[in-house]
């Protein structure tokens, strides 16, 4: 029998209700992976609530005639995102013994729905990374080849896919932390525009930028995943008021007279060989659908870098300055607060808390702040992101839909970039663009190269992830994505 995991959530949905398994069998098949593989994906594992939870369900469908489609399906949480009564490290030392006292929008919307949350993956430490190598608990590895990163920050949830250790999991994207590691690992991965998901319960990186959302293998469950956690929350002050289409229901809507703007000009110069071929392939492909094409050459990537890294090093600086050693976080046990002064601690405790690239980000966002600075960099970079939002709603207008490649490179081995920070945020050169816009986006397995896994994404208009996902799921039906272009 195929892996139950492997199966799509609906498929999973038929067989509970048919009694052809029951919900425990699910959970063994998880956890048995998690057990038997060694590539470091989870961080926490919550395997007692899940099984007292699962007998709750298995009763639940017992008794009921019609049952929620998430009942019962094991989904993994980042460890950046709160579940009550378990650890969110955060990937970090500073908070390796911190339990959260409430649970995440999103958690409880699965929960409510019936889904089993299985456990907490690796991310990069405070989701500051882009190969899940800055993580306190040692790099993720990558499904398809163990030498190779899994993509960051959540790097553990997309693998946590790719291995088959969770039916879908939620990641967070601040400049592309869900599409590139989806990218990396072979699977499908969902930016929302940002305020159409919750972020009550996130652990703070970048407020303006960070987003939640699924991690899959295929476009029906991201569909179905983002149903669930999308809406309205008056926990967050950024929650968009919007009502949440029908997304799964409303996927076989068609394509017709779809049109889509492939990226040409400077940015693909920037693209690495084989990715570049993939993404022509990809395109050929689209083509003999009958979707129709347009070149476009969005204007601001020769920029977005800089300006992504100083607002987003800017917000770290101010949200991370809340972990002192004092009303939670890292303690020395061996520094006494009584034996030396206050500005003493809170160094021996940051310093002693937080890993090399969320140092490194925290002074760079200092200085961006600083008196006499702020103008010169910050506000320059406020700006300039307007810009780019502005040159993707033009290009937005004259097409449904733009594509490009997920990531410049293909995966690389681990411990080939971590020294070099700055070709590290080079790799996040095709996805922040669309983070500082706030646009939704979908990153789609379009092939391999020397057995690696390469993605494309597609970006829609704000709050448009319907439009996104009825396109992808149309491609999907063609042939053109997913694990069969291996």
């Amino acid at each position: 029998m195929e892996r139950l995991c492997a199966l799509s959530i609906p498929d999973i949905h038929l067989l509970l209700k048919r009694g052809d398994i029951r919900v425990q069998t699910l959970l063994d098949e998880a956890y048995e992976r998690i057990e038997q593989n060694s590539l470091n994906i989870f961080v926490t594992l919550f395997k007692e609530d899940s099984y007292k939870r699962a007998k709750e369900i298995q009763g639940r469908i017992k008794r009921e005639n019609d049952i929620d489609i998430l009942t019962g399906i094991p989904i993994a949480v980042k460890d950046n995102i709160c579940v009550e009564g378990h650890n969110t490290t955060c990937g970090s030392k500073m908070l390796h013994n911190f339990v959260s006292p409430y649970s995440a929008t999103v958690v409880k919307r699965l929960e409510d729905r019936g889904a089993i949350i299985i456990g907490k993956t690796n991310p990069d430490e405070f989701a500051m990374g882009s190969s899940t190598e800055t993580s306190f608990y040692a790099p993720t590895k990558n499904p398809h080849n163990n030498e190779y990163v899994p993509g960051g920050s959540s790097g553990g949830s997309a693998a946590a896919v790719a291995a088959f250790e969770a039916v879908s999991a939620l990641g967070s994207d601040t400049g592309g932390s869900i599409r590139q590691p989806a990218s990396f690992c072979g699977v499908f991965g969902l930016k929302p525009t940002y305020g159409r998901v919750s972020r009550y319960g996130l652990v703070a990186f970048a407020s303006s930028l960070d987003c939640i959302g699924p991690i899959t293998h295929n476009v029906g469950d991201s569909a179905i995943v983002m149903e669930a956690i999308a809406g309205f929350d008056p926990m967050d002050s950024t929650s968009i008021p919007e009502n949440v289409a029908r997304y799964y229901r409303d996927l076989n809507g068609g394509a017709e007279n779809i049109k889509i703007g492939v990226v040409r000009g400077e940015l693909m110069d920037c693209i690495d060989a084989d990715v570049r071929d993939v993404m022509d392939e990809f395109t050929e492909g689209i083509k003999s659908t009958g979707i129709q094409l347009e070149d476009v050459d969005i204007a601001g990537f020769d920029f977005c870098i800089p300006v992504y890294y100083i607002i987003a090093t800017s917000e770290a600086s101010s949200n991370l300055a809340r972990y002192d050693g004092i009303r939670y976080g890292y303690k020395n046990p061996e520094l006494k607060a009584r034996d030396t002064n206050l500005k003493e601690m809170y160094e021996v405790r940051r310093n002693e808390g937080f890993g090399k690239e969320v140092k490194r980000r925290i002074m760079l966002g200092t200085f961006s702040l600083r008196t006499g600075y702020k103008d010169k960099y910050y506000n320059k970079a406020i700006k300039a992101r307007q810009k780019i939002t502005t040159y993707f709603e033009e290009i937005l207008k004259r097409v449904d839909a733009v594509l490009l490649p997920t990531s410049p490179i293909l995966p690389f081995k681990i411990g080939e970039k971590i020294n070099d920070p700055i070709s590290m945020y080079l790799s996040d050169l095709c996805t922040v663009s669309v983070s500082l816009a706030g646009l939704p986006a979908i990153s789609i397995p379009a092939g391999y190269r020397k057995g690696l896994p390469v993605g494309v994404q597609l970006v829609g208009r704000r709050l448009e992830e319907e439009t996104l996902l009825k396109i992808a799921h149309f491609l999907e039906k063609t042939g053109l994505t997913g694990l069969n272009k291996r």
